[in-house]
């Protein structure tokens, strides 16, 4: 068994977020000068945050989301980022780049709900969900191996300090009813992982999360608060306990969501 810190930020502000136009995967537009600076709170916000791994979409707003974290940083300045294809956004076909009242046009032509409508060379959910479990248990096999590892290179090692760093910066009694669980018959953290992607994929993830693997909530938080809509910069941590039997298995405990005090103090730009 391994047990993982799972902690996702969806990428800064970009100024087609803010003029509500569908970005996708074919609009790959950098952050605006308000995204930069929210990249640079959440940075600060996590900034002593011990990450083992770290992850992006491959896209220009993600990639520069997680630099502008990891400058911020006490211990990974000097990471190494791996971009995956599988955190992309949502692939929304001919309805990228135009006005999402477009797309929600679009969907009542179709006779559809909006969520669930698909645009002409665009991906369903279903689709969107997949990419998703996939690099959910490559992720989970990942950190499976690499605990294995380590247990048979040695044996009574020193605290890799993992709990420490996140139960001092997730403060979460005041945030959102919720605690760190740094149960002392718990094993200890095998890794902190960061992952910055895009907010309907992100939706996607946790929405698995919720409905297949019956992650557990804090007591303050509703389900429709872990499917709502993602600000920008909005932090969410996950514990995960991954084991292989014939297949990974996890449980997830979601600790908080959408945390976006780091925004506090950040002034938008026109």
């Amino acid at each position: 068994m391994a047990r993982f810190a799972l902690i996702v930020v969806r990428h800064g502000q970009t100024r087609l977020n803010k003029e509500k136009i569908l970005q996708g995967q074919g609009v790959d537009e950098p952050l605006s000068e308000t995204g930069i600076k929210q990249a640079a709170a959440a940075g600060i916000f996590l900034s002593n945050v011990k990450f083992t791994h770290v992850f992006s979409s491959d896209l220009t707003r993600t990639k520069q989301t997680v630099h502008g974290i990891l400058e911020k940083n006490t211990f990974c300045q000097d990471m190494t980022v791996i971009y995956d294809s599988r955190l992309r956004e949502r692939k929304y076909g001919v309805a990228e780049g135009r006005a999402l009242s477009e797309l929600r046009a679009m969907a009542t032509a179709a006779g559809q709900e909006c969520p669930v409508f698909t645009p002409p060379g665009g991906e369903t959910l279903d689709q969107v969900k997949m990419r998703g479990i996939d690099f959910f248990e490559f992720l989970c096999q990942l950190i499976l191996k690499e605990a294995a590892q380590k247990v048979a290179l040695s044996s009574g090692t020193p605290s890799n300090g993992l709990e420490t760093s996140l139960a001092e910066m997730f403060r979460l009694g005041k945030n959102s009813g919720s605690k760190f669980n740094s149960d002392s018959g718990a094993p200890e953290l095998a890794a902190s992982v960061l992952v910055v992607s895009h907010g309907a994929y992100m939706r996607s993830l946790f929405n698995y999360f919720l409905t297949d693997l019956k992650c557990s909530l804090p007591a303050t938080l509703r389900e429709s608060e872990l499917l709502s809509v993602i600000p920008n910069t909005g932090i969410s941590l996950f514990i995960i306990n991954s084991e292989k039997e014939r297949e990974v298995k996890a449980t997830v405990q979601c600790v908080c969501m959408n945390l976006e005090e780091h925004l506090n103090g950040v002034t938008e730009t026109c």
